[in-house]
């Protein structure tokens, strides 16, 4: 499994796991997948 997209840093968002270059975490997008919304979606309002 490639995870290289995701990071971790103490100084953004509180160091919750985000996509890598952006203010949004994993939590986010999980969160967002679970109500249905399309990956497509997801990535043209993130």
């Amino acid at each position: 499994m490639d995870i290289d997209r995701i990071t971790l840093n103490p100084a953004v968002m509180g160091g919750k796991p985000c996509l890598r270059g952006l203010r949004v975490t994993v939590g986010t997008v999980l969160g967002l997948m679970a109500e249905g919304i399309s990956r497509e979606r997801i990535t043209e309002t993130c």
